[in-house]
């Protein structure tokens, strides 16, 4: 860390430069960790900052994993950055999350990718790579040439279908990858087509994440089951290379072993040579020939121990093709079982499509029905609207006839009555100016008595003689005048009666007219009464109308919507199928290719173990010939030293 501050510093004063004092200070915090990261994670990076750190990654240096997330840098700074990683051999994990990297980053790190042979994890996480097409298709560009890169975190880029397209090209060319995070974009059920499409050639990604891309759930499953396969065929392949490595470094032992034996048989044929070169001239004894036989007895041993060997390899290797072959049927019990299920799914689905086509022909007629019902509902509703609207016509005529007939008899009424009113007033006038007249008569007698009574007193006195004489004759004149005031009275008493009963008669015209006016307002009265309760059983019925039609537009709006969910619920299962049977399809292409993989490696390890058969056979054979040749050449040696002319006459 002291070395790349150093450098840091250096570089800074040589291109003069003012150092970052937030980067030094940085710097100087993880000096004490002494490790192999260099984290940067939060500083604002200028661009001149950037030029002396890409300066710095030219050269080698002892960091493995770099981080310069959230550092806000700008496109000249990211692309002087990236060009200083081009040539670094260290660096093997690379973070630029937060950067919001565009066009140029996107290109240069399309070229990052293309030129470092080190990098093996790379994050960039919260960037803009896919917002433009053409720079996201250099960057996978530069990933389908790269060969060394195992881990790629693209989360929250913006890629689209498009995006998700060049990636699917590029991953087909891609066989390192294999971990891919594409978490919170928008590739959408295009996007996800071609990926899968992308993942049946590529065989190497275990481990996708697809979570936040609008994609249904039928391709993300089948993107899962694709993963699922590449994991176990990546592990099945690991398996068989450390099981192929553990084998070739037994055979490896196995021949220097039995290479140091043949050269040790070798060496003692040739230390035997040489005894029997130097004991040509010379007698051999029983101990040379006692040490012969014991050499002899341990090649015998090698020889045992190394058939022992042999016998043991060959026990391996029918152990080896027994698991094979139990790897073989474990796979095709497997494969048929997928095939069952799968073809319990197929028919599974074909009788759910039935039951829906079954249902749907059901809600076609229910459908049907509903339309004629309500077709004849709505004739229904027309006809009451024009037996409503005559209803109505058929009152309003009526009303306005009864209205006329009202407004002829309130005036018929109106003019009666004025006149009777005019006739009576009349008749009271005339009555009143009579009573007045009879008042005034009345008087004037009043007053006359009144004078006659003062002039009987006054001429009392003066006729107290004559009144005995004119006592008769005042009296008889008193009761002719009273006589014929009573005439008067009476007269006027019975005119009074004829006015009385006059009146009574208009009084009772009157009242038979008022009667007949109340029974004609009581009649208009139970006419309103009539047209209102109509009002409000045409209200009713409009409302009762409207409430019908609201209903079966609710129901028809509900079996609409049944219909359409369940014509989206067949659209579904017409996906499920689709999508089971590219499964079917993509199980099938992978079964096949796993069966050939499989069966290519079968038969490389079969050639491999005849190989190493044949040369087991023929080291055997070597071993035996060279046994066969050092017992005759034993056999020879014993024969033609003394000992063997002494031993036999004996045999």
């Amino acid at each position: 860390m002291e070395d790349f501050r150093r450098t840091y510093l250096r570089l800074c004063k040589e291109g003069g430069v003012e150092p970052q004092e937030s980067v030094v200070a940085q710097l100087q915090e993880n000096r004490a960790a002494q490790g192999s990261r260099l984290d940067l994670s939060g500083q604002s990076l200028s661009a001149d900052t950037c030029s002396v750190l890409a300066r710095a990654f030219q050269k080698d240096t002892v960091f493995t994993e770099v981080s310069l997330s959230d550092c806000m840098l700008s496109e000249e700074g990211a692309n002087m950055l990236l060009t200083g990683l081009f040539g670094n051999t260290t660096v093997k994990v690379l973070d630029l999350k937060g950067n919001n990297l565009r066009f140029k980053g996107a290109e240069v790190l399309g070229k990052l990718l293309a030129r470092n042979k080190t990098l093996h994890r790379l994050v960039l996480e919260w960037n803009a790579l896919g917002v433009w097409d053409e720079a996201f298709s250099l960057f996978c560009e530069g990933l389908a040439s790269n060969s060394v890169l195992t881990q790629l975190d693209l989360r929250n880029n913006q890629i689209n279908h498009h995006g998700a397209a060049e990636l699917a090209l590029a991953l087909k060319r891609n066989n390192t990858v294999e971990v891919l995070d594409l978490r919170w974009n928008n590739i959408g059920l295009l996007g996800g087509r071609s990926l899968l499409e992308a993942l049946q050639n590529n065989k190497s990604i275990v481990q996708l994440e697809m979570a936040g891309n609008n994609i249904p759930m039928i391709p993300v499953a089948v993107l899962q089951q694709t993963i699922g396969h590449n994991s176990d065929r990546q592990s099945t392949l690991r398996e068989s290379r450390s099981r192929t490595q553990v084998l070739s470094k037994e055979i490896h032992t196995l021949k220097e072993e039995k290479g140091r034996q043949f050269l040790s048989l070798m060496e003692t044929i040739d230390r035997q040579r040489e005894e029997m070169g130097r004991s040509s001239s010379k007698k051999c004894s029983n101990s040379d020939y006692d040490v012969v036989m014991y050499r002899l007895q341990m090649t015998e041993a090698a020889l045992a121990l190394s058939e022992q060997k042999n016998h043991n390899m060959g026990e391996l290797l029918t152990r080896v093709k027994a698991e094979k072959e139990e790897q073989r049927e474990r796979q095709s019990r497997e494969r048929k079982k997928e095939q069952e299920d799968t073809a319990l799914r197929e028919a599974k689905l074909f009788r759910e499509i039935q039951n829906l086509t079954e249902t749907n022909v059901q809600l076609r007629n229910k459908v049907e029905e509903v339309e004629c019902r309500c077709k004849s509902q709505q004739q229904q509703i027309f006809e009451l609207k024009q037996e409503l609207t005559n209803s109505t016509a058929e009152l309003k005529l009526r009303l306005a006839q009864a209205e006329e007939k009202h407004k002829i008899l309130k005036v018929h009424i109106s003019v009666q009555v004025e006149n009777v009113n005019r006739h009576l007033e009349e008749s009271e006038r005339a009555l009143q100016e009579r009573i007045f007249k009879l008042e005034g008569q009345r008087i004037q007698l009043e007053e006359e008595l009144s004078k006659a009574k003062a002039a009987c007193v006054t001429e009392r006195a003066q006729a107290e003689e004559e009144l005995g004489r004119m006592r008769a004759q005042v009296r008889q004149e008193e009761q002719e005048h009273v006589s014929s005031l009573e005439e008067k009275l009476r007269s006027v008493r019975s005119s009074l009666q004829e006015v009385q009963l006059h009146c009574s008669q208009q009084k009772q015209t009157i009242s038979e007219l008022q009667v007949k006016n109340s029974q004609l307002s009581i009649e208009m009265d139970g006419l309103r009464r009539r047209i209102e309760e109509l009002q409000q059983e045409l209200s009713g019925k409009d409302q009762e109308k409207v409430a019908e039609v609201s209903r079966v537009r609710v129901e028809l709006q509900e079996q609409i919507g049944h219909l359409q969910a369940e014509r989206t619920a067949q659209g579904g299962l017409k996906e499920k199928i689709s999508a089971l049977e590219r499964e079917i399809k993509v199980l099938s292409s992978n079964h096949r290719e796993a069966l050939l993989d499989k069966e290519s490696e079968m038969s490389s390890l079969l050639e491999k173990l005849r190989m190493k058969e044949a040369e087991i056979q023929r080291m055997r054979e070597d071993e035996a010939h060279r046994a066969s040749y050092l017992q005759s050449a034993i056999l020879t040696y014993v024969q033609g030293s003394p000992l063997g002319h002494y031993s036999s006459p004996k045999k």
